[in-house]
């Protein structure tokens, strides 16, 4: 923790869970307060300088006039004239957006006015220099007008922009400035992440007008408009790269690094032109050593010279070969990034947090808590977020704010191209910002029109930046368009409550998009509205806390030591109507066990660099290691002919002649009350290899699951042989996976020849249908670890019973190892 990130969260005030609301400057009581709602007054609405890594001329001593604090407002039909010399009848609070409690409106207009006098100071425009007019954000078309003229437009929600005003002021007095701003939020096709102007469920309350700071600054006539300084840990160097308002054409750009304040490398050379900085003694950056190297630039054109300051981290991220698994890695060293899902929404602020303490505040606790990432959930922060990122060391995956829901089949190309430019500018905007590790261009198949976009795009990405991931789909198994476009650095699933474990494939390496989401609510810290629970709740913190350890150890047992380099846990906080944070909504309850969620963490982190052990080579033969024929023609129990476990037999089950060309007979069972199990666990599904075979008829096949045999976990079958009535096809399945058996047309009243084989060491389950491997699906680990019997015509899933078969079952056997093509033929021989 750093001194700075110390002052602030020990100056917050005690909160007491049962807290009332408290009102804001306006009068106005927010649906929930946050302990930082007393701290903003029109006086102190984020004094913080906006843009750390452009200071201009230094960040210790900025040169610039805070606009922010009260402006006259009004909601307009986006018909009438801005109102050029009048005033307004309304006021807001800048910088917090319209709907918000802190804005002193907290109400949605589709057209606005934002109007305010400012007296610009001389030495802002002393030697002839401009002034430029900069917005951090604004939702989402701004026309920015200054006494009386027309001196902008900026079309997008997430992207700062700036504006030379320097000819439309006026020698001296007050400067009107007029801000005419267009909110349809989701009434357009235009990137607005969960933003929505009828909330519900995981959409949330829209962010309308201006959400980000708004500030004067003064410029040379050619000056830095931005500075990258991009890492190459190989050679211990950065390149640079700047651009420049005005003509820098003849210019010359000095720049320093400093290190500990201190001057390690310099360069000069031409505006513009190729600059790289090799620094001694080099230290990297990382979650366990953020250290960030200061650049100090100078452009000089015409013997004026223009000075900001920058800084950047010395780091590689990127997917290599460990130990025969693409795996992400940080400097060359594999590097499991256990993510939280963050998606920087305030009760108070909405969009826009209180202070800046309260910025920092989410970020520090996800470190707190051990984690060493968050995913940036279809949102754009400020820029001081991701400072606080850089400074804190915190990795950051971030997502292009999504288009609309529900429409991909009806985007324009112009709504498809407006996401692109978007996307682009967000990455342009970003490329300095060191925690920022990955990009994420599509959710979910949210705003997706086809399956290729998500390639398209992602190679738009790609080639933009080369020197980050790129998730061209996050959630690759679900939800809109679904598909993996096989494309990008990375395979991603999404598995509530999962975890999810994709396997890594030759190229990609894989992780866990979003998981989790137990649900907790806390009386009294929740958002006006029925919660919803899409995930699994809990009845109290205990719960809540075991839940959440039995969870996460899926991924250190199974996931991280197997290849899987990464997972994104539901949520940080709580949001409206969602109650699956570690934290309420208004951050006054921390519901977790800070210790154990932490320790729990790091076991994960510290997994993923560690080499799976080899599964043991099981037992020979085709025998198995359990097998039953049936054939005891009536009573309540199968025998085992290999082993020791024999079934028991339920419902009244009865026995009807085997299979075609078999002896004796097979059980028959009715699919709703008639099963079979054994009384303990056969197969061990941890850390092994194992196969399961059947011969089944269906009674009839349709859109009903049928499990023909699987082996009961805690809450889940640990594995199921079995028909997908989603899919109309032949399975073996986890819970969160499922090889299917394509080019196979099921029908009722044949038998099939169905064997599922685990093979942990290629990460794969196959499907095998009559001797022939029919399907397969790349997966890690093995689902809910089996605690209970094997089961005969029936699965488990949320700790209940369920997908009875509806037919006969004949021949089941079991094997601890993986059956090869070859022995699987010979099998159905039989």
């Amino acid at each position: 923790m750093t001194a700075g990130i110390a002052i602030g969260l020990a100056g917050l005030p005690a909160i007491a869970a049962d807290a009332a609301p408290t009102k804001t400057w306006s009068g106005i009581t927010p649906p929930l307060s946050t302990p930082w709602t007393d701290k903003v007054s029109p006086t102190n609405a984020l004094p913080d300088y906006p843009r750390p890594q452009l200071a201009r001329p230094t960040a210790a001593n900025p040169e610039w006039v805070n606009l922010n604090g009260l402006w006259q407002y009004a909601g307009t039909d986006g018909y009438s004239a801005p109102p050029i010399g009048k005033d307004l009848t309304g006021q807001i609070l800048v910088p917090y957006p319209t709907e918000s409690a802190l804005s002193g409106v907290q109400k949605h207009s589709e057209f606005m006015f934002y109007r305010r006098t400012v007296e610009v100071p001389k030495n802002l425009t002393n030697g002839g220099k401009h002034v430029n007019i900069n917005f951090g954000a604004v939702n989402y078309d701004a026309t920015v007008y200054v006494n009386g003229r027309q001196v902008g437009r900026h079309l997008g929600g997430y992207d700062a922009f700036s504006i030379d005003i320097t000819s439309a002021l006026e020698k001296s007095g007050p400067q009107e400035i007029i801000v005419a701003v267009h909110s349809p939020v989701d009434s357009a096709n235009i990137p607005v992440g969960k933003q929505r102007n009828e909330p519900g469920g995981i959409f949330y309350t829209a962010a309308s007008g201006i959400w980000q700071t708004v500030w004067l600054e003064s410029v040379q006539p050619a000056s830095i408009a931005s500075f990258t300084a991009t890492p190459d840990v190989d050679t211990s160097s950065f390149a640079i790269t700047a651009g420049f308002n005005g003509d820098a054409v003849g210019g010359k750009l000095k720049v320093d690094v400093l290190a500990d304040g201190k001057k390690v490398a310099s360069a000069t050379g031409a505006a513009g032109g190729p600059m790289t900085i090799s620094v001694p003694k080099p230290r990297l950056w990382s979650p366990e050593d953020p250290f960030l190297y200061t650049f100090q630039a100078k452009l000089t054109v015409n013997g004026k010279t223009d000075k900001v300051e920058s800084y950047a981290g010395l780091r590689e991220i990127a997917v290599e070969n460990v130990n025969g698994k693409q795996r992400i890695t940080l400097n060359h060293k594999a590097t499991f990034l256990l993510s939280t899902l963050d998606q920087g929404y305030w009760p108070d602020g909405i969009y826009t947090a209180p202070t800046d303490d309260a910025l920092k505040f989410d970020i520090q606790k996800t470190k707190d808590l051990g984690f060493n990432t968050i995913r940036k959930h279809i949102k754009v922060e400020p820029a001081r977020w991701y400072y606080w990122a850089d400074k804190l060391g915190m990795m950051v995956w971030q997502d292009s704010p999504a288009l609309p829901t529900g429409r991909n089949a009806n985007l324009s190309d112009a709504d498809k191209a407006n996401f692109r430019a978007e996307t682009a500018r967000m990455i342009d905007q970003h490329k300095n910002v060191t925690s920022i590790i990955g990009w994420i261009p599509f959710n979910e198949g949210w705003g997706q029109w086809s399956v290729q976009a998500a390639s398209e795009v992602g190679a738009q990405v790609k080639a933009q930046d080369p020197t980050r991931l790129v998730n061209d789909r996050s959630g690759a198994n679900c939800c809109d368009t679904p598909g993996d476009p096989g494309t990008g650095d990375i395979i991603d699933w999404h598995q509530y409550q999962g975890p999810a474990l994709p396997a890594p494939d030759a190229k990609r390496a894989s992780i866990d998009g979003e998981h989790g989401g137990l649900t907790l609510t806390i009386e009294g810290h929740t958002w006006p509205g029925a919660p919803i629970n899409p995930y699994g709740s809990v009845k109290d913190k205990k719960e809540l806390n075991d839940g959440y350890v039995a969870n996460t150890k899926v991924l250190r047992d199974q996931g991280a030591p197997y290849g899987l380099s990464g997972a994104v846990y539901t949520q940080i906080t709580d949001v409206e109507g969602e109650q699956n944070g570690f934290f309420t909504y208004d951050r006054k309850v921390e519901k977790v066990n800070e210790q154990r969620v932490r320790e729990i963490n790091q076991q994960v982190i510290a997994a993923g660099d560690k080499t799976p052990p080899a599964p043991p080579a099981g037992t020979p033969g085709l025998a198995g290691v359990g097998a039953w024929g049936f054939d005891e023609a009536s009573g309540t129990t199968a025998a085992d002919s290999v082993g020791k476990n024999p079934l028991t037999i339920h419902g009244d089950a009865t026995r009807v002649p085997a299979r075609d060309g078999a002896t004796g007979t097979a059980l028959q069972l009715d699919g709703s009350t008639q099963w079979a199990d054994t009384a303990k666990t056969v197969l061990k599904t941890t850390d092994r290899n194992y196969s399961v075979s059947a011969w089944v008829k269906f009674d009839q096949v349709g859109d009903a699951f049928q499990t023909v045999v699987s082996e009961d976990g805690d809450t889940v079958s640990s594995f199921f042989l079995q028909y997908s009535g989603a899919d109309k096809k032949l399975a073996f399945s986890f819970a969160g996976a499922r090889a299917l058996a394509t080019g196979v047309n099921v029908e009722a009243n044949r038998w099939y020849h169905l064997v599922g084989v685990r093979d942990i060491t290629a990460s794969k389950l196959t499907i095998y249908v009559d001797g022939a491997a029919a399907g397969s699906v790349s997966v890690l680990g093995n689902s809910d670890t089996a605690t209970g019997g094997l089961q005969i015509g029936r699965g488990k899933y949320d700790g209940k019973p369920v997908d009875y078969l509806d037919g006969a079952v004949d021949g089941v056997r079991v094997f601890d190892r993986a059956l090869s093509a070859d022995e699987v033929a010979q099998l159905a021989k039989g």
